[in-house]
């Protein structure tokens, strides 16, 4: 029969959440498709085959972490991070999806309309839009070891 591709045979869920880990640790661009290949164990053709790009593994994780539009209580599609609107802090469910939402909006958002409607959608989840992004913004100073709350120091000496 013509069309009929063969079935998958990787866990789909746990391929998104080694991309997730390989996005989130060195961001989209610095994320070659060989490093996706050793973090999620595939190969080239079954990586093409599944997502037929890199874009299109990234996209796959990220909608993997948002809540599923199509189940009322809002919960994340199984295998995701949990998600939850938040009360104002990150909780460690959250984290993940912050992550991958940092990377979406700091390298592809600037030129990907689809990438930017997800994260449209993702912030609306999260309640009001000050409150969304405060999370974002906290969780970019944590990624960078920054805490708001330490006083100031003089640069230090070279």
């Amino acid at each position: 029969m013509v069309g009929m591709g063969r079935p998958r045979s990787f866990d789909e869920h746990a391929v998104l959440a080694a991309a997730t880990t390989a996005f989130t640790d060195l961001g989209y661009e610095a994320t070659s498709v060989d490093d996706l290949l050793r973090a999620t164990g595939l190969h080239r053709g079954s990586l093409y085959q599944a997502f037929g790009s890199k874009r299109g593994l990234f996209l796959a994780a990220l909608r993997a972490h948002l809540p599923d539009p199509a189940d009322p209580s809002g919960s994340a599609r199984p295998g995701a991070t949990a998600h939850r609107p938040s009360s104002g802090a990150a909780d460690a469910d959250d984290v993940v999806l912050l992550d991958l939402l940092l990377v979406a909006v700091l390298e592809l958002a600037p030129r990907d309309d689809q990438v930017r409607a997800l994260i449209t959608r993702a912030l609306a989840d999260h309640g009001a839009p000050d409150a969304a992004a405060l999370l974002l913004g906290r969780r970019l100073l944590a990624r960078a070891h920054i805490d708001p709350a330490q006083p100031s120091r003089e640069d230090p000496a070279p």
